[in-house]
This record gives structure tokens, C-alpha cells and sequence, in this order.
């Protein structure tokens, strides 16, 4: 299975093909060369270290928070035994 995760691009080089990029306060060197005209706080999906797509931060926002309730389960979850 592969996963894409919702970053913000912090960072540019290379002429804009490659930099770092951010989530939940990790910061990861990404290269750009699959997507467009990527600015500073921009949000993509990065899949392998690359990005592969851009995206709204309310889009980003939801992909992170789906991630967050996979690895540690949903409040619902938490309350029932």
C-alpha cells in the first residue's frame, strides 16, 4: 500500500526543484519535479519524497487529520472498550 501525506512547503531550491517541506513538526527534504509552480507555503502530497500533487490547506488539513485518527484511533474509539 502506499501513502501520501499532506505537507507544507517551507523551503525552495534548486530553481524551485527541490526543498524541504513540513508536517506536524517534521521537516523533509522533497523534490518538486512532478508538480508546478510550488511557492512557500504552498500544500502538497508527497509520496516517496517527491510531491505529486498540489492541494488546498483545507484539503491538506483533513488528509492530516485522517492520518492522526488512523494511528491513534478515533475519539470514539478511545472511549469504548
Amino acid at each position: 500500500m502506499c501513502l501520501g501525506i499532506a505537507m507544507k512547503v517551507v523551503e525552495i531550491y534548486d530553481g524551485g526543484l527541490n526543498g524541504v517541506v513540513e508536517a506536524g513538526g517534521v521537516k523533509r527534504h522533497c523534490f518538486f519535479h512532478m508538480v508546478d509552480d510550488i511557492k512557500i507555503g504552498d500544500y502538497v502530497i508527497v509520496h516517496a519524497g517527491c510531491a505529486i500533487e498540489k492541494i488546498e490547506e483545507n484539503e491538506a488539513e483533513e488528509n492530516l487529520k485522517l492520518i492522526e485518527q488512523c494511528l491513534l484511533g478515533s475519539e470514539d474509539e478511545a472511549g469504548s472498550v
